[in-house]
């Protein structure tokens, strides 16, 4: 690994672009964790047990969701030393991390195994999927530790600019994913929980990997594990940047736990529909997902350099690349849906339901994917604070509310298929002001005040 991988030169759009692909294919086999787990739960065991296979998304984002922002925190304060061509504060910021990353996967693997059960309950679970809904999550948080270190070390390496080596280790711990629901579930009728005990196994050993990686061949970002430790100036400026990105995923993940508490009061039909519309959505949004980390990355480590106008260019073009590709692949699904809910769960009220929620929500995928980018650029810039603020506003307070009201003010519970699309029209409108100013702030002009002073 060398300065080969950073995006301070170049044509933009290709930068962008090479970077974003590895992570494409790679965000495309994490996705298989969860997705496979409802494959096979939902062909061999059942809707009960799919229906708390498929409903751990948004519980499980709200716990991990908060370390893996400070992990992608750290990653723009790693990336801009890189940039700034500063060896020794990248090399305080990659074992700062490291150390942060470690005392984080501890204390959430006890918090998750512990509070399973209580958590479940205040989500309004139906005492028939709950059996099945506290074995997968206790045995998927038994691997928390390698699910926040896995996101530590690639944070890492995204920020040196390498987004080949996480895919080439995703790939490996997926098909070792679907290999182990396999024997567990089919093979040895270990039930639900096994497809939680399998997505753990998968998760260390991907961390492993990394790990390994690091170390041996790591290069300005190497991990030497006598060197761990936290530096407290640098943690300061991790937590900074990476706090508000923490909370920006648990304020969006704490929206969707409640959104799920409501679905759960409405049975486990509803719980199967929505939730596999979830795991399409997941699917759809990979290519979206990959050029918002390719944006962040590559904002931070232009502007690190110095690089104002490319940091700008780079912006308009990964903004509109999001969009695009959001709405040209909302239409796909607009069409196939009934196939891709189907393919999951055959009970045709599974399927209507699932197709519902396609059809009300996939149109407006541009807005979500445009609100998505603008965060992606405000992070780069180390404004992580200003996402944060707008998420919390529209899709938490603003969001749960509207349902609160709809659904118990009124019983109004078509509310459900389209209180998303509502919300992210809301964020558009206000990060375009946060982009145009961002726009402005890095002009052709301004660069060229800056090279004259």
């Amino acid at each position: 690994m060398n300065d080969k991988n950073l995006m301070i030169t170049g044509s933009p759009a290709k930068r962008i672009i090479s970077f974003a692909l590895p992570l494409m294919l790679g965000n495309f086999f994490q996705q298989l964790y969860n997705t496979a787990d409802s494959l096979i739960v939902g062909n061999f065991l059942g809707s009960n047990a799919l229906a708390a296979v498929s409903s751990a998304g948004n519980l499980i984002f709200l716990m991990i969701g908060f370390f893996q922002g400070v992990s992608a925190g750290a990653g723009v304060v790693i990336a801009h030393f890189l940039g700034a061509q500063d060896p020794q504060r990248t090399h305080k910021a990659v074992h700062t991390t490291v150390a942060v990353g470690i005392i984080a996967g501890l204390f959430l693997m006890v918090f998750g195994v512990l509070c399973t059960p209580w958590i479940l309950e205040l989500m309004h679970t139906p005492a028939e999927v709950m059996p099945d809904s506290v074995a997968y999550f206790r045995n998927y948080f038994y691997g928390a530790l390698g699910v926040v270190l896995y996101n530590t070390f690639v944070g890492i390496l995204q920020a040196s600019g390498d987004s080949k080596h996480p895919l080439y280790f995703l790939i490996v711990s997926s098909v070792t994913n679907v290999v182990l629901d396999l024997v567990f579930i089919v093979g040895l009728d270990m039930g639900a929980g096994a497809a939680g005990l399998a997505t753990a196994i998968s998760q260390v050993l991907s961390a492993c990997l990394c790990l390994h990686r690091l170390m041996v061949d790591g290069g300005s970002v190497s991990v030497h594990l006598a060197d761990v430790g936290i530096d407290f100036p640098t943690l300061r400026r991790i937590l900074v940047n990476g706090l508000p990105s923490g909370l920006q995923n648990s304020i969006i993940a704490i929206s969707n736990v409640l959104i799920q508490s409501s679905i759960n009061s409405l049975g486990p039909a509803m719980m199967s529909g929505m939730g596999t519309y979830a795991k399409i959505e997941g699917f759809a949004f990979l290519p979206i997902t990959s050029f918002t980390m390719a944006i962040t990355t590559y904002i931070s480590q232009n502007l690190g350099a110095g690089e104002k106008r490319r940091a700008r260019d780079g912006a308009r073009f990964g903004v509109r690349i999001c969009c695009i590709c959001a709405e040209v692949i909302g239409i796909f699904i607009f069409v196939f849906a009934p196939t891709f809910i189907a393919a999951f769960d055959q009970t045709p009220a599974v399927i209507e339901i699932g197709t519902l929620k396609s059809r009300y929500t996939v149109m407006f995928y541009f807005m979500l994917a445009f609100s998505h980018a603008i965060s992606a650029v405000m992070r780069g810039a180390g404004r992580s604070v200003i996402p944060m603020g707008v998420m919390l506003v529209c899709w938490c307070i603003l969001r749960v509310t509207i349902l609160e009201v709809c659904l118990k003010g009124f019983g109004y519970t078509n509310i459900i298929y389209f209180i998303h699309p509502l919300t992210w029209s809301l964020s558009t409108l206000v990060f375009s002001q946060f982009y145009i100013g961002f726009l402005k702030r890095n002009s052709c002009e301004e660069c060229r005040d800056a090279v004259a002073n």
